[in-house]
């Protein structure tokens, strides 16, 4: 599968546990389906949602006027994954990290999500400093 379908599903995943409250290895079991283990999805899914904590206190540090429980379950949870791409995959350049979760916003947010994630995205970027 490639790298945009494997963040899509990780996005999947990531809600089902935030808003589903589904146990992780059940939410990734389901979003795999008939698919057989996906590396890349694998990585980002179960980082992201092992790191949850220090990934919602990052990105709370960079909202401006926003709180982590205001914001869109898409937008909240696609952030999640973006970040823990840019901080512990040195492999994807931080603005492939960024276009794939504005992509992203574009289908599955709102018509604002993919602009405000850009936005906390970059910030993101400039504190991470690559």
């Amino acid at each position: 599968m490639n790298r945009r379908t494997s963040r899509e599903k990780a996005l999947q995943a990531v809600f089902q546990v935030d808003v589903g409250k589904s146990d992780p290895e059940n939410a990734y079991r389901h979003v795999l389906g008939k698919d057989s283990d996906d590396v890349f999805l694998k990585k980002l899914f179960f980082g992201t949602v092992e790191h949850l904590h220090e990934l919602d206190q990052i990105i709370t540090d960079h909202l401006e006027n926003w709180s982590l429980d205001r914001l869109a379950n898409i937008d909240r949870n696609l952030l999640r994954i973006a970040v823990y791409e840019m901080k512990y995959m040195e492999d994807v350049p931080y603005t492939v990290s960024i276009n794939e979760a504005v992509e992203i916003a574009k289908r599955f947010g709102d018509e604002k999500s993919s602009r405000f994630i850009n936005g906390v995205l970059a910030k993101v970027m400039e504190t991470l400093g690559k």
